[in-house]
């Protein structure tokens, strides 16, 4: 049985993978995230394109400001607590 992947959880880690290609600096953003730095780079290998995709494409640009820390860990808080 395929898992069920919950959307909040899959933007939360979208939001890292961002940061640390930004950045280049996996495990300050591990750290950050409260994972360990293999975590961040399967997701790295599981949404990279995806995310280098929205950062080249211009018409992808949030026309918000990006979310802070503080609102990136609320939503993986969130996405945790609904897997259990």
């Amino acid at each position: 049985m395929p898992k069920k992947k919950i959307e909040a959880l899959e933007e939360v880690k979208r939001n890292y993978v961002r940061m640390a290609l930004e950045s280049g600096n996996y495990s300050s953003i591990a750290r950050h995230a409260g994972i360990s730095r293999s975590t961040l780079t399967k997701w790295i290998k599981e949404y990279e394109d995806e995310v280098r995709e929205q950062m080249e494409d211009p018409t992808s640009a949030i026309v918000s400001t990006e979310p802070t820390k503080e609102e990136l860990k609320a939503k993986y808080e969130q996405a945790m607590k609904l897997l259990g």
